[in-house]
This record gives structure tokens, C-alpha cells and sequence, in this order.
């Protein structure tokens, strides 16, 4: 019999699947180590520079008597108070500050948490599929076990929820939602959550929503929240992110907003964990979500035009992409030649011979196959170099490729 290392009898990390991301990264860092430039439309990272406003309250309290102890776990009162404010200035809905807040270390944190908080050992969580990894993995590493759920918006949706509470054993505990959504930028109406909200309430479920791009859109119909439907803070708790509506990923400062009694539970967990962001971090979020929205304007104009550049370049090179009407990303089926590849050999080759990465589709999940998700993370200049590199990849087609020599060598 073959004897297991310690690393492999950890329960927590069998139950997590092999990193799906990891082959392309190999390219990537292959192309890097080269001396290769390569163009990332891969991770969502944003590469906007956080407000200026921002920046200086930031320097402003950093120093200050009492700001380099340990902060408030749950946040400081200032930004619980002015993420309450937000929601009643976007939504329309008034929150407690007090006990309808928390401030996580970023909405992945967050999630992380909250399964923590709300999961037991073989709870079944409705997870869409495709859908952002910690959605699914989160409940995996607290115990529970996952059901997975379309993640387009139909009445496919509905049909495959009432199936999975019939027929689920035990009956399902929590259901994740996420829109305008990632991967697959799909967005909803406020009728969306309004019968959604029934659901729940009818099969005793809490809906946990990610609503982390509530601000990145690009037409005149700004994302609801699902706590505008009455009634829905009886089921319903909230994600949302500094990391995309500020271009704020590297200070790690998001919420949990809703049901008090799966906020008072997210609370208590992050108290055994942590002791709050940086309270100078903490300040300058509040200043944000307090402070002139024309950044938030600039933000998401900028990644309109980049949506634009991606659509018209790419389609003259070949590739025709879906445009989204929100999220910075784009989600987008491998061009037709290519499709026998499946969406991690496509990615890899596209590093290696056109020296653009994207993200493959089977990394959010097994539905998620036969897609690739592209990041608006580069400027204008940049996706239309993206596009000239990617011509030449498609032209070439998937039988010729092992004999393209790569576009470094060329130059």
C-alpha cells in the first residue's frame, strides 16, 4: 500500500481541486522569465490608480496617535457608518450600522467567512456554475457540500433550484447569487430578486449576494441590490468590494450588509480571526464612500471604452466577443477553429504564440468549458496590440501552430 505524505491527508485540501489556472500561469511566467512583454487579460486586477482624495487621507492618518494598534474587527464606526450611508444614497435602503455592517478584509474574505459562520459539515449550498471560485470553494473548505445551479438569469434558473430543494438530501441552507456577475457578466432586475427573495423565504434559504460590480456598468440601468425588495433582510446578506468601484484590490477593504442574525454570526467568526484592515485603510475607505462620486464616473467610463476597443479590434481579427453590459470582463466561446482544444490548451497557446493571456472558462467551474474570460485590466493601446497578435494566432488556425515561431523570436 502506498504510503500518504501528512500533506496529502490534510481533509481540507483534499476537498480542494487541482488549481486549473496553473498551466497558464506556467506560460505566463515562461514568457516573463523570457523577457517577453506579455498583454494580461487574465486575472481581474484592477489597473486604475485609486482616487487622489483617497490616497491623501490615507497619508493624512497614517501616524496619528493609536492608528498602528490592532482596529475594530468588525470595522471602524466611521465606515460601517458610511457604507450604511452608500446603500441609502444607491439603493434606497437604510441599514444599522451597528448590527446590519461588517467590514471584511475584502468581499473573497468575506465569503470565506461567512461560510464559515453559516456552514455545518454536509450542508448543501446552491453555488451558480460558472461562477467565482471562492463561491463554491469557501463552502467546500467549511464542510459543506455543493450543488451546482445555472448561472444565467432564466427561468432555466428557477426550474433548477425548485429541482435541487426536492431533491436534495439534506435540504439545501444557503444559495449564492452574483450579479452583475463573474465570469459570465450577466446582469438582473429588480423582478429578478423579487422572486428570488420568495424562493427563499418559501424553502427556509439564506441568499448570500455578491454584488462586488454594482458600480461598473455600462448603460443607463444602474445594478439593484437585492435588499431593495421588501422583505429580503429577513433572507438576504450582501458583498461588496472597494477593490473594482474604487480601484482599491490591493487594500483588501469590502462588507457584509443584511440579515442581522448571519451578520451578528460573520461578525462573531471574523473576531476569532482577525482584527480589522489597518485602521488608516479603514479611514480612507470612509473617505471614499463619503467623498465625490466623479471618480466612480471616470472608472467606469474608462472601462467602456476599453469594452469598446475589445469588441470592434477584436472582431476585425477574427474574434467576435460578446459585449457585456457590466463587470469589467467579458465572457467570450472560444473561436469555432479552436474549440476542440478546450479552454486551458486555447489559453496556453495563446500566451505562448500571440503573447496575450486570458483566463480559461473551466477554471469557474465544469460549465464554464468552452469559454475564455477577458479582463478589461489593460489600456485601449494595449488590447488593440492584444488584437494585432491575436490576428496572426487565428489566421494560423490550431493545426499549423506547433510550426508559428513565436512573435518574440520575430522581432
Amino acid at each position: 500500500m502506498k504510503a500518504h505524505t501528512p500533506m496529502e491527508q490534510f481533509h481540507r485540501i483534499r476537498r480542494l481541486p487541482p488549481y486549473v489556472f496553473e498551466q497558464v500561469n506556467r506560460a505566463k511566467a515562461a514568457a516573463r522569465n523570457a523577457g517577453i512583454d506579455v498583454i494580461d487579460l487574465g486575472m481581474g486586477n484592477p489597473d486604475l490608480p485609486a482616487p487622489v482624495h483617497v490616497v491623501e487621507k490615507l497619508k493624512e492618518t497614517v501616524g496619528r496617535p493609536r492608528t498602528d494598534r490592532y482596529s475594530a474587527s468588525k470595522g471602524i464606526v466611521g465606515i460601517r457608518r458610511a457604507q450604511a450611508a452608500y446603500y441609502e444614497r444607491r439603493f434606497g435602503v437604510r441599514l444599522n450600522p451597528d448590527t446590519q455592517v461588517v467590514t471584511t478584509l475584502g468581499s473573497k474574505e468575506g465569503f470565506a467567512n461567512v461560510a464559515q459562520a453559516v456552514t455545518a459539515p454536509g450542508d448543501v449550498v446552491l453555488v451558480p456554475n460558472p461562477s467565482y471560485p471562492i463561491h463554491a470553494f469557501g463552502f467546500l473548505m467549511a464542510g459543506g457540500v455543493i450543488r451546482s445551479v445555472p448561472s444565467e438569469p432564466t427561468t432555466s434558473l428557477f426550474e433548477a433550484l425548485e429541482r435541487a430543494v426536492v431533491h436534495s438530501i439534506p435540504k439545501p441552507t444557503v444559495l449564492v447569487v452574483c450579479y452583475p456577475a463573474n465570469p459570465t457578466a450577466y446582469v438582473v432586475d429588480l423582478d429578478f430578486y423579487k422572486d428570488l427573495v420568495a424562493f427563499a423565504k418559501r424553502h427556509g434559504l439564506i441568499v448570500l449576494s455578491d454584488l462586488a460590480y454594482a458600480e461598473v456598468y455600462f448603460d443607463d440601468n444602474p445594478p439593484p441590490s437585492i435588499l431593495q425588495v421588501p422583505g429580503a433582510m429577513d433572507v438576504a446578506v450582501e458583498f461588496t468590494s472597494m477593490s473594482k468601484t474604487y480601484s482599491m484590490p490591493g487594500w483588501r477593504i469590502g462588507f457584509a450588509v443584511g440579515n442581522e442574525r448571519v451578520i451578528g454570526a460573520l461578525g462573531r467568526v471574523k473576531s476569532y480571526l482577525d482584527y480589522g484592515a489597518f485602521t488608516p485603510v479603514q479611514v480612507a475607505a470612509a473617505a471614499a464612500l463619503n467623498g465625490p462620486d466623479d471618480c466612480i464616473r471616470e472608472m467606469r467610463e474608462t472601462y467602456r471604452r476599453r469594452r469598446d476597443v475589445l469588441v470592434e479590434s477584436f472582431g476585425r481579427a477574427g474574434w467576435e466577443i460578446p459585449a457585456p453590459r457590466a463587470s469589467m470582463f467579458a465572457w467570450t466561446p472560444l473561436p469555432e477553429s479552436f474549440r476542440a482544444l478546450g479552454s486551458v490548451e486555447f489559453a496556453t497557446l495563446l500566451v505562448e504564440k500571440a503573447e496575450v493571456a486570458v483566463s480559461p472558462g473551466i477554471g469557474f467551474g465544469e460549465h464554464g468549458e468552452g469559454y475564455v474570460r477577458i479582463a478589461l485590466v489593460e489600456n485601449e493601446q494595449r488590447i488593440r496590440q492584444a488584437a494585432r497578435n491575436l490576428r496572426r494566432f487565428l489566421e494560423t488556425g490550431p493545426d499549423k501552430l506547433h510550426n508559428v515561431v513565436p512573435l518574440a523570436k520575430i522581432r
